[in-house]
């Protein structure tokens, strides 16, 4: 999800805000709509490489819970002031939760860590 709208802010950001009803975006947006799109990419590229090692790569999984409770809270402020609609918020109304709720459950706790950790120390 993360990589689709990546390459959607930086190939078709203003088509993507006129299809979703938000107003002509100012050109100099456009610049920062590609910052954000390298960040989305590389953070995306992270998360793949932090599932493949999750006890190892456990501080990222938990920056990226940080990633969608921000995400999530800016969301639903922007709908609460009526900058943007619940329609034109489409998934970012609720994937962000769903995204904290399904890393939460599959993070891998502490002690899995520690319990690691000391099997490999008594294979060694």
């Amino acid at each position: 999800f993360q990589i689709a709208l990546a390459i959607v802010f930086l190939v078709i950001p203003g088509p993507f805000a006129a299809a979703s009803g938000l107003a002509e975006t100012p050109p100099w947006a456009y610049w920062m709509f590609a910052m954000f799109s390298a960040r989305a990419l590389g953070y995306a590229v992270g998360m793949i490489l932090a599932i493949r090692e999750p006890v190892r790569h456990r501080a990222w999984i938990v920056t990226m819970i940080g990633v969608q409770a921000l995400d999530w809270i800016a969301t639903l402020a922007f709908i609460g002031v009526g900058a943007i609609t619940v329609a034109q918020a489409s998934t970012a109304a609720f994937l962000p939760a769903v995204f904290i709720v399904l890393l939460l459950a599959t993070m891998p706790r502490a002690r899995a860590r520690e319990g690691s950790a000391v099997r490999a120390a008594t294979v060694s």
